[in-house]
């Protein structure tokens, strides 16, 4: 098959931080639930978390279960029928993924997010935080479309789009879209025989945006336009795409051994990616930190509230903020977790006073490391 690059296709068992996003045709037939095929992705997650893999799932797949529990008939629905579909699907959704996994030792969590979720700086830094608690403590995130209250997500969107943005926001540095397709291909293959399948692509050009087509399966709603969406939004944040065929046993298995699938180049690192995000934004304000603060800042520490000697500016939580030094020298950037308010009545506080002072239980840090470009 065709390639778009010279270089190196990544290797899944390389993956520090994996997301997996399955789509509904995958999990869920006429039949309903495939609980066998789920049981061997289960095992897949477990040898990847054996390797040091972390992992998260997007799953597709709660309207879909719960139209068939609900009774309601082919072809489209309204959207209060999606709707309630979705919040009948996503209790069984997430039974199944538990019951599958816990066998292996592994604690799930069920994570329910939107678009918006991932856009807005401020549930952005919050969606953030989760995660990296889970996977921190060892649990496998499972994260699906809140269709129960989203209304144009559920009208156009699907969970290929949703999948990036996770992985963008985790830091992943590879994500799978396991689909009924084994990779990109210059045409629909089910109505071009003559289609080619592109193994590695470097770059998404105009051309390649053109090839996509629309959905094949009657069951999924996400087409290859929405994975040439998906995989422009992740490499540009440093995370290698693939797409491949998931309806195998064990498709992550498969996929390391060589099974046919498009891989998609990251533009440079999660890490890296990250930061210049960070940096282009305008600041709102400024923090002005102490000479110990700036050499913690310097030895790659949060910033901690403890430190901070002035507030400049009026900002809100997830806003980009200057960080300078005591001469008022800008030092470098971050996303503060506190508004400009809460802010000033913390400065030069210790952590432990915060709930105290504000009356919660804050953040340790005012701007986190990962969240801040020095």
């Amino acid at each position: 098959m065709a390639t778009l690059s010279a270089l190196q296709a990544p290797d899944i068992r390389t993956a520090k931080r994996l997301v997996v996003k399955i789509g509904s045709a995958l999990l869920v037939d006429r039949d309903g639930l495939r609980r066998q095929w789920l049981s061997a992705l289960a095992l897949d997650v477990a040898e990847a978390r054996t390797r040091g893999t972390q992992v998260i799932l997007v799953s597709s797949g709660s309207i879909a279960l719960g139209r068939r529990v609900l009774g309601l008939a082919s072809g489209a629905l309204a959207l209060e029928q999606s709707q309630a579909a979705a919040a009948v699907g996503q209790i069984r959704l997430a039974r199944a993924y538990e019951e599958v996994l816990a066998p292996h030792g592994i604690t799930t969590a069920q994570v329910l997010v939107t678009l918006e979720d991932t856009e807005d700086r401020r549930r952005y830094l919050n969606s953030r935080a989760t995660m990296e608690t889970l996977l921190a403590l060892g649990a496998v995130p499972i994260v699906n479309e809140n269709d129960t209250v989203a209304t144009d997500e559920i009208r156009y969107g699907d969970n290929d789009r949703l999948a990036a943005q996770i992985a963008v926001t985790v830091g992943a540095d590879q994500l799978v879209l396991l689909s009924d397709v084994d990779g990109f291909y210059s045409a629909n293959p089910k109505e071009d025989p003559t289609a080619e399948r592109f193994d590695l692509v470097e770059a998404i050009t105009p051309e390649l945006e053109a090839m996509a087509g629309d959905p094949i399966s009657g069951v999924s709603k996400g087409g290859m336009k929405t994975k040439i969406m998906a995989a422009k939004t992740a490499v540009a944040g440093g995370c290698a795409m693939a797409i491949t065929e998931g309806s195998v046993m064990r498709p992550l298995k498969a996929l390391e051994q060589g099974a046919a699938r498009t891989w998609f180049v990251a533009q440079g690192d999660p890490q890296a990616a990250r930061k210049r995000w960070i940096n282009a934004m305008k600041p709102r304000g400024t923090l002005r930190v102490d000479a110990g603060a700036v050499q913690a800042l310097q030895a790659g520490k949060s910033l901690l509230p403890a430190g901070v000697t002035a507030v400049e500016g009026n900002f809100g939580r997830g806003d980009p903020v200057d960080i300078a030094g005591p001469a008022g020298e800008v030092l470098g950037k971050g996303l503060t977790r506190y508004t400009a308010v809460e802010a000033v009545q913390i400065a030069g506080h210790r952590s432990a006073e915060i709930e105290g002072i504000l009356g919660y239980s804050g953040r340790a840090a005012l701007v986190h490391r990962d969240d801040m470009v020095i």
